[in-house]
């Protein structure tokens, strides 16, 4: 990040930790103390996030720059209603998104119909996967599919607002959130955790 951001490279005397408003209000004045700690404090978060809608850590490293750019131009805009930390979130959302539109058209959809569901045995032993686990599994679906299981099931969107998002249609919202669900049991029980799980209920 170096190339990025040259204030991060300086050694800052921190005589205590900046609340949240501070930050905001340093930021909004371009203070660069302010805007060392918001990155210290929110990289992380942004990181993961954009990591579970790109698999190349390069390309997320980018995005992440991208995103912080993006905070640091709009904070002026942080109306102050909600959490900070889910306004950064949304931001890094928007990037990967975009990033996704630019570079990886969704697929045509299919009738959910001809997906198959998952067994209430399946659907326990996912439950009880550890976040490592599941996302190690998800990095492996194609970026439609990943795209709108994230949207969906942790970002907690609807399907119509994914359709408004992505420019497709609620229904291929949802056949490919089924078929994403459908790929990642494959690859769970390719790769045993499904397997291991059950084993452990007996």
């Amino acid at each position: 990040m170096q190339r990025i951001y040259p204030f991060l490279r300086r050694n800052f005397k921190k005589e205590a930790e900046l609340t949240v408003d501070e930050i905001i209000e340093g930021c909004k004045t371009s203070d660069n103390l302010a805007r060392r700690e918001l990155y210290e404090r929110y990289s992380g978060l942004i990181y993961g996030i954009l990591r579970r809608y790109v698999n190349d850590r390069s390309t997320a490293e980018d995005l992440l720059h991208d995103v912080f750019v993006t905070i640091f131009t709009k904070i002026g805009d942080f109306s102050g209603r909600g959490s900070f930390e889910g306004w950064c979130s949304r931001i890094a959302v928007n990037t990967a998104l975009n990033y996704f539109r630019r570079t990886s058209p969704m697929q045509d959809s299919v009738a959910v119909e001809d997906v198959r569901t998952l067994t209430s045995t399946e659907e326990s032993a996912i439950s009880r996967m550890s976040a490592e686990e599941l996302l190690d599994a998800m990095s492996q679906l194609p970026q439609g599919f990943r795209t709108v299981l994230n949207l969906y099931a942790v970002e907690g969107y609807s399907h119509k607002e994914i359709a408004e998002m992505l420019g497709i249609t609620e229904a291929t919202s949802r056949s490919q959130y089924w078929r994403a669900r459908n790929r990642l049991l494959e690859l769970l029980g390719r790769d045993g955790y499904v397997e291991k799980k059950q084993k452990k209920d007996i």
